[in-house]
């Protein structure tokens, strides 16, 4: 039987695009749930273990003391009115797949569950989870680039192509971004950078970078990874 522990919305009242239902609230759960809600997001959290739910009680919409893996505990919190639900239980492959199974069964439009490893993502995506996400794998990926270049931040938006956070090259300073011909002799894009106030601002031709700069680039992985040698 679910417990529900001081919430401060009914279930059933959420509106329907701006609820998330996130089941296991280890790190990675609870890191996500608490993001969702700065965002205005509602939030029902969900969790087996009661030290969970506890140090997570008044922190999310809704906190809930629950087995996800029964049909019957999901029918009784109406997971079926979220608009989305998200699987964040990593460690325990069984829990994960009954769990995902379950939704899927369901109709939940939108599923999004964590994956521990290949062989887990793969049972997820044969199931029909909608997005299997690879929390450790992916940061892995991205602080291998970190650690490789000038880069400060990297994200790969799609399978070889990143958005890499760094400082602007002093080769570029003082130069017209249209008569540094980025594109042509780096093939990556310069989107934005930051100004003098530290805030951030699309580029165009005219943009002059400065020693100090950030700069948000575009382009292929390998192609980033080059430009960020840059000195």
């Amino acid at each position: 039987m679910a417990k529900l522990l001081n919430f401060r919305n009914d279930a059933k009242g959420l509106p329907k695009a701006h609820s998330v239902a996130v089941i296991g609230l280890g790190r990675f759960g609870e890191s996500l749930a608490l993001e969702l809600m700065k965002s205005g997001t509602q939030v029902l959290g969900i969790d087996v273990h009661e030290n969970n739910v506890q140090s997570l009680n008044g922190e999310m919409t809704q906190v809930v003391r629950a087995d996800a893996s029964s049909r019957e505990v999901l029918e009784q919190l109406s997971i079926h009115e979220f608009d989305r639900v998200v699987v964040a239980v990593g460690s325990h492959l069984q829990s994960s797949i009954l769990c995902c199974s379950l939704l899927v069964s369901m109709g939940i439009p939108q599923i999004w569950a964590k994956a521990q490893d290949d062989r887990h993502g793969l049972i997820l995506e044969q199931l029909g989870v909608h997005h299997i996400v690879y929390p450790e794998k992916d940061m892995g990926k991205r602080v291998a680039h970190l650690v490789r270049g000038s880069m400060m931040d990297y994200l790969e938006v799609d399978p070889g192509y990143a958005m890499v956070k760094m400082s602007a090259p002093a080769t570029l300073h003082g130069v017209k971004l249209s008569d540094a011909a980025v594109r042509n002799k780096y093939r990556v894009t310069i989107a934005a950078t930051t100004n003098a106030a530290g805030e951030w601002q699309n580029t165009d031709g005219n943009t002059v970078l400065s020693t100090g700069d950030k700069i948000l680039v575009l382009g292929s992985i390998a192609d980033t990874e080059k430009f960020g040698q840059l000195a």
